[in-house]
């Protein structure tokens, strides 16, 4: 049976796309500079330094071997389904309770 879990991230379109807000980032400092508007000019060069950092970052997760993942699909041999909960809890007090429970051993209402 397959399995959804988390899985991979950052993406190489991610570190594409970063890498042209970094594009648009140099684009608004030579405007700026340009403008005579020098009190922008660190806004644009904090923006291209976070770009460039987030274009290296989702680069090197999506090209690493161990790599963050956001949604992955896995057969249940790989790995046990994160979802799969062993424990339930009663729908009336909220309690933990073993799926082999008839009644809650809390407050000792019948469990479906």
């Amino acid at each position: 049976m397959k399995s959804i879990k988390p899985g991979r991230g950052p993406s190489k379109f991610n570190a594409f796309a970063s890498a042209c807000v970094a594009l648009f980032g140099v684009f608004w400092c030579v405007v700026v500079s340009s403008m005579g508007a020098y009190i922008m000019l660190p806004f644009g060069v904090i923006f291209v330094i976070i770009a460039i950092g987030q274009a290296v970052y989702s680069y090197h997760n999506a090209t690493s071997e161990d790599r963050y993942s956001i949604v992955d699909i896995v057969d249940e041999d790989e790995e046990s389904d994160p979802l799969n909960i062993e424990k339930k809890y009663c729908p009336y007090c909220g309690t933990k309770v073993n799926n082999d429970y008839e009644y809650c051993p809390k407050c000792g209402k019948k469990l479906n």
